[in-house]
């Protein structure tokens, strides 16, 4: 039998990547990158990583671990963008702390578009997503915030925690004719879409400043926790 060195020099002799549950994952990650969560198929994984479907299984067990897993990868990336899960003791600064790690998770969700709708589908917290959440509730603790308004501060923040939040719509074909239809039924929507529609072509939405939009709500958000702080702390 050849040795390994020997193997090595062989000619047209390929040494194949060992298959890991990372390597799955990311392969996952990829697919949907490129192809959205429809492409995202065990068949389609099988081919990307040049093996036999049935060898994920001794990976991931079936299509809902491998949403779990790249759920999983998501916020590991996000810990990474973050710099780490770890809060400080105590914080003065606990709102800039917390603006710029939800802001941190939006730049992860803009990378990866279909990561919030896997995400509403989930029934429980991986381990990543859970040292995230952890991350959130330790920066409000480290603020000041009672462990009761820090679970009304997570309702309040909502899926905004994890840098996304429902956006309103596209509403790019709501002008010309189409605002003079509206103006007799909706007059103050109308109005207002006669003011703020406009042509952004670095825009999700399309018609507006979606990452404006969002850090507006954010801060929003973020000031009335501080001033519900505030009065908390006063009694």
């Amino acid at each position: 039998m050849p040795s390994i060195a020997e193997q090595a020099a062989e000619p047209g002799r390929a040494r194949r990547t060992p298959l890991t549950r990372d390597r799955v994952l990311q392969t996952a990650v990829d697919l949907a990158d490129a192809g959205g969560i429809a492409a995202l198929t065990i068949r389609a994984l099988a081919e990307q990583l040049g093996v036999e479907a049935m060898s994920l299984y001794y990976h991931v067990a079936n299509k809902e671990a491998i949403l779990d897993g790249v759920v999983d990868l998501v916020f590991r990336e996000i810990e990474q963008v973050a710099g780490g899960f770890e809060v400080a003791e105590t914080d003065d600064s606990w709102k800039a702390s917390l603006r710029a790690r939800i802001l941190g998770a939006r730049t992860v969700m803009l990378r990866h578009p279909w990561a919030p709708g896997v995400l509403d589908t989930r029934t429980g917290l991986g381990l990543a997503q859970a040292r995230y959440v952890d991350s959130v509730v330790g920066t409000l603790r480290a603020g000041g915030f009672t462990y009761d308004l820090i679970h009304h501060s997570m309702h309040a923040l909502g899926s905004r925690m994890f840098g996304f939040s429902q956006e309103l719509g596209d509403d790019g074909d709501a002008g010309g004719g189409d605002l003079a239809q509206l103006a007799e039924h909706v007059p103050h929507l109308a109005n207002m879409l006669a003011v703020v529609a406009h042509t952004d072509p670095e825009s999700t939405l399309g018609w507006c400043d979606d990452q404006f939009e969002f850090e507006f709500g954010l801060d929003i958000v973020l000031d009335g926790l501080e001033r519900a702080q505030r009065r908390e702390a006063h009694g």
